[in-house]
C-alpha cells in the first residue's frame, strides 16, 4: 500500500516526538544516577535532533502534525517513567522494543521511497534517522534489555502500542 509523503512526513515526526518524551520520563525518574543515564541523554539528544529536522521538513512542506501530539505526549512520558521505575534493564527494553518497530517502520518506507524515487530528501533522512535508531536498539540490547522482568511480555506489549500509534498517527 503506498503511503503519502505528508502521511510518512508526519507519522515520522511524530514518532521522534514519542521518543524525546520517552526518554524523558526514563530521565526524570532515573536522573543521572541510573546505569544507563548517560546513554539515555545521548540517545534523547539525537532524537530532538531528529525531530527537530521533521518539524523543519513539515513547516517547508506545509503538513500538518497530528493530533493525537497531546496524547503522545503524556502516553510516551507515561511509557518512558513506568518502564524506567521496573528498573534500568526495563527502560533499555523499552527502548529496544521502540528501535525494533522504528527500523522495520523506516526499511518499509525507504523500501518505498527508493521504488517510486521522487522523494531523494526524505528517503535521505529516514535513512540517517533508521541507523541512529538502530544503533539505540542494539546499545539497548547490550545494556541487558533482555534481562528486564517479564521482558517478552514488555516487549511485545511496547511494539504492539508502536505498531497501532504509527497506523494511527499517518491519517489522525
Amino acid at each position: 500500500m503506498s503511503t503519502s509523503r505528508e502521511d510518512m512526513i508526519r507519522v515520522d515526526q511524530a514518532g521522534e516526538f514519542g521518543a524525546t518524551r520517552i526518554y524523558a520520563g526514563q530521565l526524570a525518574v532515573m536522573g543521572d544516577r541510573g546505569p544507563h543515564s548517560a546513554e539515555i541523554r545521548g540517545m534523547a539528544e539525537q532524537e530532538a535532533g531528529h525531530r527537530a529536522e521533521f518539524d523543519a521538513l513539515m513547516a517547508k512542506r506545509g503538513v500538518r502534525p497530528t493530533v493525537l501530539q497531546p496524547f503522545w505526549n503524556m502516553a510516551g512520558y507515561a511509557l518512558g517513567a513506568g518502564t524506567a521505575l521496573i528498573g534500568p534493564e526495563a527502560a533499555m527494553a523499552c527502548t529496544a522494543a521502540v528501535e525494533t518497530e522504528i527500523d522495520k517502520h523506516y526499511s518499509d518506507q525507504l523500501d518505498e521511497l527508493e521504488a517510486a524515487d521522487d522523494d531523494p530528501e526524505l528517503a535521505d533522512m529516514i535513512r540517517r534517522f533508521r541507523e541512529d535508531e538502530r544503533e539505540h536498539r542494539d546499545a539497548a540490547f547490550e545494556a541487558g534489555a533482555e534481562r528486564a522482568p517479564a521482558y517478552g511480555l514488555l516487549s511485545a506489549a511496547i511494539r504492539l502500542g508502536c505498531k497501532v500509534a504509527i497506523k494511527v498517527s499517518q491519517k489522525v
